[in-house]
């Protein structure tokens, strides 16, 4: 097997064409380079030059060579600088967990911050929910979540990301969308609900349950996304509560109300990751969102 040194010895002497010149670029005497070359040809089995008295040229198993010789070389310079750039965090790749309704609230800007504060850093999403966000860094599958409390902290580290109101949406001119106050839980008395699944949006449902004392025969709807809640609220088919950034979704024909009962930022997003951190552009990232934070 040949060397760096054979090969850059071969790349010197081919864009030279003259061995005299070659060991100058080299910083070399010419009788070693010489033997380098020799060396290579053994090595790869065939002539790479034709070399007299009076001139040098690559044979077309030489030219062939050099091609290939030039990417290995710059491989082998480019290695260093790339493992030392992973290892420092600056380059490599974050796979991201984040919730639906992470998405059209915080998502956006934290991608803006990877990119303006780890350009080299390629980042992979994945949309779940915080159960199988949970099950996904535990089995190194993910490296942070965007998710919904609570968390196991002997196994998880977090960090408060975004809070914001818990908001009633009702379908425009709905009799509740009429009212130039806050509401009160009590004005929501005998109106059909669509309400959050326990099971796949158990955040938000036990969130509610602990704020409102929902009548279960009111609810005509369990669903687990926020934006097909909303979708449902326009088709007039009942009144959701769901986060405030659900405005963002745009979908026209929807109120959103103000619930004086409810304590303001009640609904919380958290930055979860391991407490076992692998991943250098991860400590990069949390350098970021807390610095942010501060």
């Amino acid at each position: 097997m040949f060397t760096l040194d054979q090969a850059r010895s071969f790349i010197a002497v081919s864009e030279e064409l003259h061995f005299g010149r070659a060991a100058e670029r080299l910083n070399m005497t010419q009788p070693p380079l010489s033997r380098q070359i020799q060396k290579l040809e053994r090595s790869v089995g065939v002539e790479l030059l034709e070399r007299d008295n009076r001139k040098v040229s690559l044979t077309a198993a030489g030219r062939a060579f050099l091609a290939e010789a030039r990417k290995i070389v710059v491989a082998a310079e480019r290695a260093p600088k790339t493992a030392q750039r992973i290892a420092s965090g600056m380059s490599g790749q974050l796979r991201v967990g984040f919730t639906a309704a992470s998405g059209f609230s915080i998502l956006g800007s934290l991608l803006s911050e990877i990119a303006e504060g780890l350009p080299d850093v390629d980042v992979e999403l994945q949309e779940l929910v915080t159960g199988e966000q949970v099950a996904a860094i535990i089995d190194g599958d993910l490296d942070l979540g965007l998710a919904r409390p609570a968390f196991d902290e002997d196994i998880f580290q977090s960090h408060l990301l975004f809070t914001e109101d818990l908001q009633l949406a009702v379908p425009v001119g709905h009799p509740l969308d009429r009212f130039n106050r806050s509401l009160r839980v009590a004005d929501l008395k005998g109106a059909p609900l669509i309400m959050h699944s326990p099971t796949k949006a158990s955040y938000f449902y036990d969130l509610v349950v602990r704020n409102v004392p929902v009548e279960h025969g009111n609810v005509v709807h369990t669903v687990s996304q926020i934006v097909t809640m909303v979708a449902l609220v326009a088709a007039g088919r009942g009144v959701a509560f769901v986060p405030e950034s659900a405005r963002m979704l745009g979908i026209a024909g929807v109120s959103y109300l103000r619930l004086a009962d409810i304590e303001p930022d009640a609904v919380e997003l958290y930055a979860i990751w391991s407490r076992e951190i692998r991943n250098p552009a991860l400590v990069r990232l949390l350098e970021i969102i807390q610095m942010k934070g501060q």
